[in-house]
C-alpha cells in the first residue's frame, strides 16, 4: 500500500524536549525498538487525554483482537501486520501524517526481520540517553525453578500497561539460588526494557561484613546513567531525587541484589511507572512489601527432580544416569540446596574417576558433611555462606539458632523452643520470627519452625564450638522434660483412667504444653508425633536419659494403640525396653514387655507376644504389683482368644478380675467383666455373656470411662446380633462407633463398622452394609492393616451379587 508521507516530526516544537522526534525514528530497525515507540505513543495519548494509559484489554475491546496478541505487539515479540499497525497507531492518537512516518518505520523493521539480519542492540535509548547494561552473565544451562519463573512472568504480564513500578522481592535462605534466579529471569525479559539495566550487589550479607551504604549504591547508578561527578548533589535525598528524574519516562530493569533490609533498597526505587525492580535478600523484607507494594517471591529448596537435573547438567546425564541411587542420595544429603549441589558437582567434575556412590558416602557423616561441601572461595563455601547470616544475628537469636542444632527435628513449636533455651514463650516467638525473616528457619505451617539438614548441621557445629557441655546438657534435659511432660498431659486427657507412672520431676524453666480436652490432646500428639519419635530415638543414645526414654514411650502408648500405629508402637517399646534394662528398672521393663505383648498380638505375631507377656508377668510378680499383673492377664486373654484358646482366655480374665478386686481397682474390674462377657460370647454362650457385659457397662458409666464404655457397647452389640436382636445390636454398635470416634480409636471404630455392616448384610440390606464396610475400609487402608484386602473383597462380592 502507498504510505502517507510527511517530513514533520511527530511532535510540535514545544513538545520536542520530552518526546521522540523523526530523527530518532531513523535509527529504529528492530521489533523491541518499534515496541518501545508504540508504548511511547500510548503514554503520549494518556497525557493528552488526561486519562490512564489504555490497557491491553481496553485496546482488545476496541479493535476486536486478542489482548494476548496486543501484548506481544507492545513487548516486541510480534510485529503487527501493516493494516493492524495502521489501525493501532490511529487508536493511539497518531495523526495521518504521523501514521505515514510510523508506517515507514514499521516497513523498515519488517525488511530487517525478513532479511534475517541480527537485531542490533541499541546503544542509546529512543531519547538518545545512555543505556547501561550492567546485568551479570546469565547462568549457562539454568535448571529448575519453572514455577518461580512462571510466577515472575505473570507478575510482569499483570502490569502490561506499564502504569506502575513493578517491584519483586525474591527471598530465601543462604545458598538457595536467589541471585541466580533473578539474573536468569532478568536476561529473559531485558528486551522489554530498552532503556537499560542497572545492577548492584548491596552486600547485605557479605563475608567481610561491609554492607553497602545506599548512597554508595546510588552513586553507582548515577555513574551508569552518565551523570558527571560535579552534577551529583550532596546527600542521599538529593541524589535519589535526581535519579528518579533521570529514569522517569524510561523503561528500565533494576536489580538490587543481596539487600540487608528495605531501608537499603527504598532510595533506589524509581518514582515513575514503566520500570521493573528485582530485589533479592535473605530476609523477607515485609517493609518493602507493605510500603512499596512489592510482590514477594520466596524460594524453597529444589525438588528432587530439579536437584538431579542440576547434577546432570554439571556432570553430564550419562554419569548421573549410571548411578541413580547415588544421585538420589547426593541430592537428599545436600538438602536439595542449590549451592551445596553446585559445590558437590564441582568436586565430582574435578575427579571424574570418583564414583558418585563414594561422594554420597562422604556426605553420610553429619559432622563431616560441611567439610565435604567446603570451598576455597568464600562465596561458594557452604559453611561460610551460612555464617554471613548467622553473624548478623543478635545474641539471644544466635543462641537459639545454635541450640536448635541440638533438637532432632524435623520441626519445633514455640513452647518447645522456649523449653530448649529456658526462655519465656513470648520471647522465643519473637526470636523465631526473626530467624524466619532471615530464612535461617522456615515457618512451614503456622507456629511450626524447621530448617534443612545442612543448616541443622551448621547450627549443631556452632553449638559444640560455642556453648559449654554443661549448657548443652541442660538444654537437652529441658527438651526431654518438655516432651515427656507434654506427652503425658496429652495422654491423660485421652485416657484419664490409665494407671499412673511416677514421672521424673521436670526442670523449673520449661514450658510444657497443656492441651485442653481430648480433641486438643489428639491434635497435639498428631502434630508432634514425628518429633516425639525423633526425640525418643535421640534420648536413647545417651544413658543419662534412659528414664526419659522409657517414660516417653509409655506416654505414647494410648495414641499408638488407638491410631493403629503398631509398627511405631513396637519400635518405641523396644527402645523403652533397652533403656529400662540399662537402668535395671523392673517397672520400666515390665511395662515395655506388656506393651510389646499387646502390640505383637494385634499384629498377629503371637509367639513374640507370648514371650513378652510371660516376662512381663514375672516382673510384675517380683514387684508385687497386683494391678500390673492383672493388666498383663487381660492382655494374655486377648492373645489366647486370637489363638483360639477360648477357655484359657476366660481363665486369664477371671484371674485379672480377682486381682483388680483385691486391689480395689474398679476401672480394671469393669474391663475384666466386659472381657469375660466377650469371651463367653466367642464360645457361643450368648445368654451368659449378657450379664457381665451389662455389669461392665454400668460400672464404666458410673466411673465416666468412655473407652471402657465403647468396648462394652461393642460386646453387647455382638451378643445381641448373635441372639437375633438386630435392632438392639445396631443401636449398641452405633453407641460404640460414636464413642470410639470421640476418643480417636480408629482401629476399633473400623472393627465395629465392619460388624455393623455384617448385620445389615445378614438382613439383606445391601446398601447400608456397603456403606458401613466402605467406611471401615478407608480406616483400615489408612492403617495399612492386613484385614484391608479381606474387607475389600467382601465389598466386591457384594457389588457383583447386586449387579
Amino acid at each position: 500500500m502507498s504510505r502517507r508521507g510527511g517530513s514533520s516530526p511527530l511532535e510540535s516544537p514545544s513538545e520536542r524536549s520530552s518526546n521522540v522526534e523523526r530523527s530518532a525514528l531513523a535509527d529504529i530497525t528492530t521489533q523491541p525498538e518499534l515496541a518501545e515507540l508504540l508504548r511511547w505513543l500510548r503514554r503520549r495519548d494518556a497525557r493528552r487525554s488526561g486519562r490512564s494509559e489504555l490497557t491491553y484489554r481496553e485496546l482488545a475491546a476496541r479493535t476486536g483482537w486478542s489482548h494476548a496478541v496486543i501484548g506481544e505487539y507492545f513487548t516486541g515479540r510480534a510485529l503487527p501486520p501493516t493494516d493492524r499497525f495502521d489501525e493501532l497507531v490511529r487508536w493511539l492518537g497518531a495523526s495521518p501524517a504521523e501514521a505515514g512516518v510510523l508506517g515507514t518505520v514499521r516497513d523498515r523493521v519488517d525488511e530487517q526481520r525478513r532479511a534475517g539480519r541480527p537485531a542490533p542492540r541499541a546503544t542509546g535509548s529512543s531519547t538518545g540517553r545512555p543505556v547501561p547494561e550492567q546485568l551479570p552473565a546469565d547462568v549457562a544451562g539454568f535448571t529448575g525453578r519453572a514455577d518461580h519463573v512462571a510466577a515472575l512472568n505473570r507478575l510482569l504480564e499483570a502490569d502490561g500497561t506499564g502504569s506502575v513500578v513493578v517491584i519483586c522481592a525474591v527471598s530465601g535462605t543462604a545458598g538457595i539460588g536467589k541471585t541466580t534466579l533473578a539474573v536468569h529471569w532478568a536476561h529473559q525479559v531485558r528486551d522489554r526494557f530498552p532503556d537499560g539495566q542497572l545492577f548492584v550487589n548491596l552486600r547485605g550479607f557479605d563475608p567481610a561484613g561491609s554492607v553497602m551504604d545506599p548512597e554508595e549504591a546510588m552513586r553507582g547508578f548515577l555513574d551508569a546513567l552518565e551523570v558527571a561527578p560535579h552534577r551529583i548533589p550532596l546527600g542521599l535525598d538529593a541524589q535519589a531525587a535526581l535519579y528518579r528524574s533521570l529514569v522517569a519516562g524510561r523503561r528500565m530493569l533494576i536489580v538490587a541484589d543481596n539487600a540487608r533490609d528495605a531501608e537499603q533498597v527504598r532510595p533506589l526505587l524509581p518514582g515513575a511507572p514503566g520500570c521493573l525492580v528485582i530485589v533479592t535478600s535473605r530476609k523477607q523484607l515485609p517493609g518493602l512489601v507493605a510500603g512499596s507494594a512489592a510482590q514477594p517471591v520466596t524460594l524453597d529448596l529444589l525438588t528432587p527432580l530439579e536437584g538431579r537435573e542440576l547434577l546432570g547438567h554439571r556432570l553430564g546425564n550419562a554419569r548421573v544416569e549410571a548411578e541413580p541411587q547415588a544421585t538420589r542420595e547426593i541430592v537428599a544429603r545436600c538438602a536439595q540446596l542449590p549451592l551445596a549441589l553446585t559445590v558437590l558437582a564441582a568436586r565430582a567434575a574435578s575427579h571424574p574417576q570418583f564414583p558418585l556412590a563414594a561422594l554420597a558416602a562422604e556426605l553420610r557423616d553429619a559432622r563431616a558433611k560441611l567439610d565435604v561441601l567446603s570451598s576455597d572461595d568464600a562465596t561458594t563455601d557452604v559453611r561460610a555462606v551460612f555464617s554471613w547470616s548467622y553473624h548478623a544475628l543478635g545474641g539471644e537469636a544466635a543462641r537459639l539458632f545454635r541450640l536448635l542444632g541440638l533438637h532432632p527435628g524435623p520441626d519445633i513449636s514455640a513452647p518447645a523452643a522456649a523449653s530448649l533455651c529456658g526462655l519465656r514463650v513470648d520471647e522465643v516467638r519473637r526470636l523465631l520470627t526473626g530467624l524466619a525473616r532471615v530464612h535461617l528457619l522456615t515457618e512451614h505451617t503456622p507456629g511450626r519452625y524447621g530448617f534443612h539438614d545442612l543448616l541443622r548441621a551448621y547450627a549443631s557445629e556452632l553449638c559444640r564450638a560455642t556453648d559449654s557441655s554443661a549448657e548443652r546438657d541442660a538444654a537437652q534435659r529441658r527438651t526431654y522434660d518438655h516432651y515427656l511432660h507434654s506427652a503425658n498431659a496429652a495422654d491423660l486427657l485421652l485416657h484419664p483412667h490409665r494407671d499412673p507412672v511416677a514421672l521424673l520431676a521436670p526442670s523449673t524453666d520449661i514450658s510444657a504444653e497443656e492441651p485442653q480436652g481430648q480433641n486438643q490432646a489428639l491434635a497435639w500428639l498428631t502434630a508432634e508425633h514425628t518429633v516425639l519419635l525423633a526425640v525418643l530415638d535421640q534420648a536413647s543414645d545417651d544413658a543419662r536419659f534412659d528414664t526419659h526414654t522409657w517414660q516417653l514411650a509409655w506416654s505414647l502408648t494410648t495414641y499408638h494403640r488407638r491410631q493403629g500405629l503398631w509398627h511405631d508402637w513396637c519400635t518405641t517399646q523396644n527402645i523403652a525396653l533397652a533403656s529400662a534394662q540399662r537402668l535395671n528398672d523392673q517397672l520400666g521393663q515390665a511395662t515395655a514387655h506388656r506393651c510389646l505383648g499387646w502390640a505383637y498380638t494385634d499384629m498377629g505375631r503371637f509367639d513374640e507376644a507370648g514371650l513378652h507377656l510371660h516376662r512381663a508377668l514375672q516382673l510384675f510378680q517380683n514387684l508385687g504389683d497386683e494391678i500390673g499383673m492383672a493388666r498383663t492377664h487381660l492382655t494374655r486373654s486377648r492373645l489366647a482368644e486370637r489363638e483360639g484358646r477360648l477357655q484359657d482366655s476366660l481363665g486369664h480374665n477371671r484371674v485379672a478380675l480377682d486381682l483388680f478386686t483385691a486391689a480395689g481397682q474398679r476401672i480394671g474390674q469393669a474391663q475384666a467383666w466386659n472381657n469375660i462377657g466377650w469371651t463367653l460370647a466367642q464360645t457361643g454362650d450368648y445368654t451368659a455373656a449378657l450379664e457381665p457385659c451389662r455389669k461392665a457397662l454400668a460400672l464404666q458409666q458410673e466411673l465416666g470411662d468412655g473407652d471402657g464404655q465403647a468396648h462394652s457397647w461393642d460386646s453387647l452389640g455382638f451378643v445381641q446380633h448373635k441372639l437375633g436382636r438386630h435392632d438392639r445390636a445396631i443401636d449398641c454398635y452405633q453407641h460404640a462407633i460414636r464413642l470410639f470416634r470421640d476418643i480417636g480409636d480408629r482401629y476399633y471404630e473400623a472393627e465395629v463398622l465392619t460388624r455393623l455392616g455384617d448385620i445389615h448384610h445378614t438382613d439383606g440390606s445391601a446398601e447400608p452394609a456397603r456403606a458401613s464396610w466402605a467406611q471401615a475400609l478407608v480406616i483400615l487402608a489408612d492403617l495399612d492393616h492386613p484385614d484391608t484386602d479381606r474387607l475389600r473383597e467382601r465389598i466386591r462380592r457384594l457389588d457383583r451379587n447386586e449387579s
